[in-house]
């Protein structure tokens, strides 16, 4: 069912109450809200650490609402009831807030208290204080919730597409670009006071709060598969992948990229146990799960994006780590925390160091110029985000550049504030700043966009955003790093860095390992009964990069030779695949978009589903790439697109792969004016010749059986014997002087890209088109005759199974013509 956002009332209640009770603290509230994580919609905020920034801890779970994104296409479920939608989907998101906002006045009679509820939230009264609340961003003088409505989840990185027009050069995750919730009920644990609020929203008027939540086991596990990991980058091809970066910076496009790399591998248990410990071996401000149902989402994010209150909104970008010391302060941290103390960091203010190691390492971090300049260059890009959407003269650096303390390391931290201008609203805070501008570079399009092109895999939740955005002009949302995505029986996630004119690349990449050592070693432990390893990097697979020649594939430059397609495969087994074969002539890709309107048709002919994994890719970026990597960008070049399915399910990409040679044409090899054809003799019964399917074994055979025989290509003839094309190439009659075009007559004949460009040619300059059943006999009585095809453009038949073909004394002028016109 597909509606407009114009129907919302139709679809989506409004909010009637809001019921608020206490709830005793009786456990760690990481354990106390387990049975909420195996139900779907259940979201989970973690802080820890005593920084100013890691008050809260908050369930939101039981949605009411769900929406799920991806591209334009946008579902939301009401109850379970799911409804379509066609756009922009912040913009949906924009009008959501808006048709859901709490407009208290409007509900006054609305709001009698609930008798089971040690106390109901009057919407009027509440409005009034959530506003006196708002003016002061200082969260300690204000003891309310800081979210009592509103949606949860995560915004992926990737939602970056419906902001800016970027390049799209990577292979999908097959993920949603947003999933986000809107909870019937949330628990809020305030860890200065150590206390706990349940909030349960009351949707329709007497709608109660169900109890009922999925049993907890008392043993979960997870492990992952004994291969280990794999990356998307080999060592050799991360440095590289710097070193273009470095040369990007020298010749000005940018100053800062973000450059990451995934590992994956398969997984098996449960995933909020290992959110768990996680948490646990190395705790920070905003750790986060989320259970979407075919996936979830692990975060252990130590970096808030952005954050609301009211017209008050600031953004805390890191840049610059370190180890810490031998001996962590965990016991300290702990300590401060105890005594409700919140600290500020800024240089050495409120740290206490454990030892000399320890204050030396975040000296050496506050000294680091490579440290300072990346900090600098990303507050000054906030900056001018904030600026977009702030009360002019209102954006501040609050702090610059001070040392923050966690269990294992050390972060250079910077807090920009600002006023939200009065007529913008949270979507448009969200619209002018992300993603964040920590974790792309400076300038910010530019580094996204080289992000993509040195990037195999789409990065989905890596880099995005992760949190809440109330219905009350709040919202407090993380960068998710350090994130973990589990879906399809595997576990993915990805590690980086900013680089900048003076990194060195193979420290840089010891910086990913590094980073992700934590999560590594965690499930690496779990899957060899607690054994630890000394390496991060002990069962990352890798392989050898060499210089050329260079494919594509799956989103990834590599070694041609390297290239291999899975044996389980139905597009190996069964050539279930399709294939485009494109002239590029100095630089210029000829038609591609009817190639590409050719595969995408075919595949949803053959495979009764839409090829969005190729719709997506920007393939201009990808070809221009590949004939750069390859050399010929002064040469003719053949580029083959090759899309082969994986036949085991959505989180299993298809195998999508682009070659490139160089082209020299066929009558300049052979030394003949036109090509010489015979009669293959197994006629052509399959409806797959109407495709450019990877079950191509009878054209190559039929080619093959000519070759044997002395001749250039073989005649193919239908099942009831008329002629249909050649083994690789379309075939057309010219007839002059009665200005037609005789075209055979095939139910199953390839549409052929480069005769439908001459067809249009002759149609402009008068012809009659006229396609008909063809005898072999009457073919050889034509005239000139053409073979048409996209690498060879079109080229005269001189003779079919031996008998000259006549080509008219004007033929050759209209044939260089012809040509001519359909290659530019």
């Amino acid at each position: 069912m597909s509606l407009s956002p114009l129907y919302f009332n139709d679809i989506i209640p409004n909010i009637q109450t809001i019921h608020r009770s206490k709830v005793e603290l009786t456990q760690p509230f990481e354990q106390m809200v387990k049975g909420f994580a195996r139900e779907t919609g259940s979201v989970i905020l973690l802080s820890g650490t005593s920084l100013d920034c890691a008050r809260y801890n908050i369930l939101a779970a039981k949605p009411w609402l769900t929406i799920i994104a991806k591209g334009e296409n946008i579902v939301v479920s009401v109850d379970g009831k799911p409804f379509s939608f066609s756009g922009d989907p912040l913009e949906f998101v924009n009008d959501l807030i808006k048709h859901c906002s709490i407009d208290y006045n409007k509900f006054l009679s609305h709001t009698n208290p609930s008798p089971s509820d040690e106390y109901s939230t009057n919407l009027d009264g509440y409005s009034k204080h959530l506003n006196e609340c708002s003016t002061n961003p200082d969260e300690s003088l204000c003891p309310d919730p800081p979210v009592s409505a509103g949606l949860f989840g995560y915004l992926a990185y990737d939602l970056k597409d419906r902001i800016e027009t970027l390049p799209n050069t990577c292979i999908d995750q097959n993920l949603p670009d947003l999933y986000l919730c809107a909870p019937s009920v949330i628990f809020v644990h305030d860890r200065y006071t150590d206390s706990v609020e349940k909030i349960f929203i009351e949707i329709d008027k007497g709608s109660r709060e169900s109890e009922k939540t999925q049993s907890v086991l008392e043993s979960q596990t997870f492990s992952i598969d004994p291969e280990g990991f794999s990356s998307n980058f080999s060592k050799l091809e991360y440095i590289e992948a710097v070193e273009k970066i470095i040369e990007y910076i020298k010749a000005g496009d940018i100053y800062q990229v973000n450059l990451s790399q995934r590992f994956s591998a398969g997984f098996q248990g449960d995933s909020y146990t290992l959110f768990l410990k996680l948490f646990a071996k190395n705790p920070a401000p905003f750790f986060s799960f989320i259970n979407a149902g075919d996936h979830q989402i692990i975060s252990t994010s130590p970096e808030r994006f952005i954050k609301q209150n009211g017209d008050f909104i600031e953004t805390r970008p890191i840049k610059g780590t370190i180890p810490r010391g031998k001996k962590n302060i965990a016991e300290i941290a702990e300590k401060n925390l105890n005594n409700n103390e919140c600290k500020s960091f800024n240089n050495y203010e409120g740290i206490i160091f454990d030892n000399i190691e320890d204050k030396a390492l975040g000296q050496s971090l506050l000294n680091s110029l490579k440290d300072d300049a990346e900090l600098s260059m990303i507050v000054d890009l906030m900056r001018n985000d904030f600026g977009k959407v702030a009360v002019g003269g209102t954006v501040k650096v609050k702090e610059h550049k001070r040392l923050e303390p966690y269990d294992n390391v050390f972060h250079l931290v910077s807090i920009v504030e600002a006023r939200l201008a009065p007529d913008k609203s949270s979507v448009d805070l969200i619209r002018a700043t992300f993603p964040g501008g920590s974790i792309t570079g400076c300038p910010k399009i530019r580094s996204m966009e080289i992000i993509d092109e040195l990037e195999s895999v789409r990065r989905h939740v890596y880099t995005g955003s992760i949190g809440y955005i109330s219905f009350h002009r709040t919202l407090d949302l993380s960068i998710a790093i350090r994130t973990a995505v589990v879906a399809g029986g595997k576990i993915g996630f990805s590690v980086g860095g900013g680089i900048v004119f003076d990194s060195d690349p193979e420290k840089e990449y010891e910086e990913t390992l590094h980073k992700g050592k934590t999560i590594m070693e965690t499930l690496i432990a779990s899957s060899n009964n607690g054994e630890e390893l000394n390496s991060s990097d002990s069962l990352i697979s890798t392989s050898k990069f060499k210089k050329t020649p260079k494919a594509w594939v799956n989103g990834k430059i590599i070694d041609e030779k390297k290239v291999v397609i899975p044996l389980h495969y139905t597009g190996f087994q069964y050539g279930a695949g399709l294939f485009e074969t494109i002239r590029v002539e100095k630089g210029k890709i000829l038609h591609l978009q009817q190639h590409l309107e050719r595969i995408s048709s075919s595949w949803k002919s053959l495979f009764k589903e839409e090829i969005s994994h190729i719709d997506q890719i920007t393939w201009q970026n990808v070809i221009d790439n590949l004939i750069q990597l390859n050399g010929l960008e002064q040469k003719t070049a053949a580029v083959k697109l090759m899309v082969a399915q994986s036949g085991t399910g959505r989180y299993e990409s298809d195998f999508i792969a682009v070659f490139a040679r160089e082209y020299t044409h066929r009558l300049k090899i052979s030394g003949k004016s036109g090509l010489d054809l015979i009669t293959f003799p197994e006629r052509r019964h399959t409806y797959l010749a109407a495709h450019k399917s990877l079950n191509y074994l009878y054209y190559h055979l039929a080619g093959k059986f000519a070759k044997e025989h002395g001749y250039d290509e073989s005649l193919i003839l239908n099942a009831d014997g008329t002629v249909s094309e050649t083994n690789t190439a379309s075939l057309i009659s010219v007839l002059e002087i009665e200005r037609k075009v005789v075209i055979p007559k095939s139910d199953y004949a390839l549409p052929s890209v480069t005769l439908n460009a001459a067809l249009k040619i002759f149609a402009q300059a008068g012809y009659e088109i006229i396609k008909r059943d063809i005898t072999p006999f009457e073919l050889v009585l034509m005239q000139n005759i053409l073979a048409l095809n996209s690498l060879m453009g079109a080229v005269k038949v001189l003779s079919i199974d031996g008998h000259k073909i006549l080509h008219t004394s004007t033929s050759k002028d209209y044939l260089c013509n012809i040509f001519k016109q359909i290659r530019y």
